[in-house]
């Protein structure tokens, strides 16, 4: 996450400039251009904007414009995220019916809200997860724990073993005996497994592959995890618009390009609902962060409606239908990414 700590402190320093000098690249004429024709393709200028390239008329040559111009082409600030952000909150139909229609000056288009909501989510887990601290110390400790722990059933053992057969050799019955030693035998061999070099075969390698290395470094798996999920947070979306896809099959009315905004707007939310959920636990909130759980569906709900149209049933219908194909998506993202953790 050292990108995201480097382009945080950019920002940092770009809104300290912006404080230290408020009138760079605003009001005053300071470091402006003031041309006739553009710079870039020497197009007589007539507006604010070269009708022929669209580079801005006059040009900022402050060292707060250059932080401001990071923040606007970033991340899509100034007024456009105060006006999505509502709307993808509160009315993400017409926000995603809108964008599909062409009215959408107003708006941060969905991939780089997307982008937005996955380094906001990212910055907060770093934040407030920290990391697990199972190294190769903790390793040994938990093999030292189950050895100890296996130890101690084996003795338990060899004194039931013992005894059931006194019981036996008087011609007693030592049924209860046996189910007791059955227990053990069963708590030992889990011991074993767990203090052992390998866990049980899942039948997929890679996954095999994973889970042993989980065991015998899960500090660096788990770090390894977050980098994948970081970087390839963008395959979320062609992940999940063939399911999408599946609520509407072979309509004329909709098209691939009307479900790739949705999914990409609904992703943001839902991204940025996650990363609420995990401030309210870190805050010790838990009720809110609960509560935060019965989101999803109703913001789906609203979605499909206002995208598509849907009739009140064919809206909870496809709701119903769209949370299934959700978790799946999720799965298959989420095997993904321990697989590639595994691979690297």
């Amino acid at each position: 996450m050292s990108e995201a700590q480097t382009l945080g402190d950019a920002i940092g320093a770009g809104l300290t400039v912006r404080a230290l000098e408020p009138q760079a690249g605003g009001e005053s004429d300071r470091g402006h251009t003031h041309e006739s024709a553009c710079l870039n393709c020497g197009t007589p200028l007539t507006g604010s904007h070269c009708h022929n390239c669209g580079q801005a008329a006059h040009v900022h040559r402050t060292l707060g414009a250059f932080f401001h111009d990071l923040l606007h082409g970033v991340f899509h600030f100034e007024g456009k995220v105060w006006h999505t952000l509502p709307m993808l909150i509160f009315r993400p139909g017409k926000l995603t019916r809108e964008y599909i229609d062409g009215r959408r000056a107003r708006y941060v288009s969905p991939l780089a809200l997307f982008l937005f909501s996955v380094f906001i989510m990212f910055a907060v887990i770093q934040r407030t997860a920290g990391e697990l601290d199972v190294g190769k110390d903790g390793q040994a400790a938990i093999n030292a724990g189950m050895s100890k722990g296996s130890e101690e059933v084996e003795k338990s053992l060899k004194v039931a073993r013992a005894k059931r057969a006194e019981i036996k050799a008087r011609g007693g019955n030592a049924d209860d005996l046996d189910t007791e030693i059955d227990r053990q035998e069963r708590a030992l061999a889990a011991m074993q497994r767990l203090g052992g070099e390998k866990l049980a075969s899942t039948g997929f390698s890679i996954l095999d592959e994973v889970i042993d290395q989980t065991k015998s470094n899960p500090k660096l798996v788990l770090y390894k995890m977050q980098s994948h999920a970081y970087k390839y947070s963008w395959a979320l979306v062609p992940i999940s618009v063939p399911f999408l896809w599946l609520l509407f099959p072979f309509s004329r009315r909709f098209h691939l390009y009307d479900h790739t905004v949705f999914v990409t707007y609904s992703l943001s939310f839902m991204t940025l609902l996650f990363t609420a959920g995990m401030i309210a636990e870190a805050l010790g909130v838990d009720i809110v962060a609960v509560l935060l759980a019965l989101v999803p569906p109703i913001h789906m709900y609203k979605q499909l409606r206002g995208t598509y149209g849907a009739s009140r049933f064919g809206a909870l219908v496809r709701t119903s239908g769209l949370l299934v194909f959700a978790l799946v998506a999720l799965t298959i993202y989420l095997i993904s990414i321990a697989a590639e953790a595994g691979a690297g």
